[in-house]
């Protein structure tokens, strides 16, 4: 058997990458009976059934470090999280929750504030002074200036990265500046996978010639937030790890509890006024989710 990587799985095939080298696969049916399904990005062990035609069969699907349910992909190392700083304005709390569903997920995490060339309101060091204070990677780009892009290439090089954020942001744009025609490098792959090569509703992982791999998928396309226990929510905030820690009650919510150390240190200006905010709106939308979805 040989190790490879699931690039793309559609119809029933998986595309798995060995060596610079695509092989179309089937799944072994035992998979079925032990309800597991290969997912791009498994790492998986294959026995090669015709070595001209490229074909094979997958034995073994090696241990997941991560799974994430949407976009249906195994094995990411990081999240970029694309917002720009205008056009369209960033929405804070949206970007919040993209921030806790990759906290959920056990990612590393790096915000990236986009079209910098047009932050004529100087909105990035806002951002940074909020993000900077939870302890995150920050980058400031711009696709038509250049300015970023080398510091994005490291980031993403010898890493399996998925980019996410809401339309018009630029994502396709970084891409393309990360490397030149990033589109027209997949087209050895979609020549491979002749299904549904023109579809974009599959997650599809894609090599860059500077180093590391990037997924080919929308990013998180669900924000509901139902999954997340309301004990684990503050856990992923990282700001309000080690002050939690001074709360007069182990199991504090942080919300209408007497000494409570996280809003101490809000008031104080150590946590910023806007990331505590967004913590009790999610707090109680979850709350009222997870009542909704108790009475089903």
């Amino acid at each position: 058997m040989i190790n490879g990587t699931i690039y793309k799985g559609i119809g029933g095939f998986y595309y798995v990458m060995v060596d610079g080298m695509l092989y179309e696969c089937k799944a072994r049916g035992k998979f079925k009976n032990i309800n597991m399904t290969p997912t791009v990005g498994d790492f998986v062990q294959i026995n090669i059934v015709d070595e001209a035609e490229k074909t094979g069969v997958i034995e073994t699907i090696l241990p997941r470090k991560s799974i994430l349910l949407r976009p249906n992909v195994s094995n990411v190392d990081q999240a970029i999280i694309v917002f720009a700083l205008k056009n369209p304005e960033p929405n804070m709390m949206l970007l919040d929750k993209m921030i806790l569903l990759a906290e959920n997920a056990n990612l590393d995490v790096v915000l990236c504030f986009n079209k910098c060339d047009i932050d004529d309101e100087g909105r990035f060091d806002t951002l940074r002074s909020i993000y900077n204070n939870a302890g995150y990677d920050i980058l400031r780009t711009s696709p038509k200036t250049g300015e970023g892009i080398v510091s994005l290439k490291a980031i993403l090089n010898n890493k399996i990265s998925v980019f996410s954020g809401p339309s018009g942001v630029g994502k396709s744009s970084l891409l393309n500046a990360i490397e030149n025609g990033f589109k027209l490098q997949t087209g050895d792959l979609s020549h491979k996978i002749k299904r549904g090569k023109h579809t974009t509703r599959h997650s599809e992982l894609l090599p860059l010639k500077s180093g590391g791999t990037v997924v080919d998928t929308p990013g998180f396309t669900s924000l509901s937030l139902h999954e997340i226990p309301l004990d684990r929510l503050s856990s992923l905030f990282p700001e309000f790890e080690s002050i939690s820690a001074a709360c007069q009650f182990d199991n504090c919510k942080h919300l209408s509890e007497p000494n409570c150390a996280v809003k101490a240190a809000v008031e104080a200006g150590e946590i910023h006024a806007s990331r505590y905010e967004a913590y009790q709106y999610i707090y109680h939308e979850i709350e009222t989710l997870g009542r909704k979805y108790k009475k089903w």
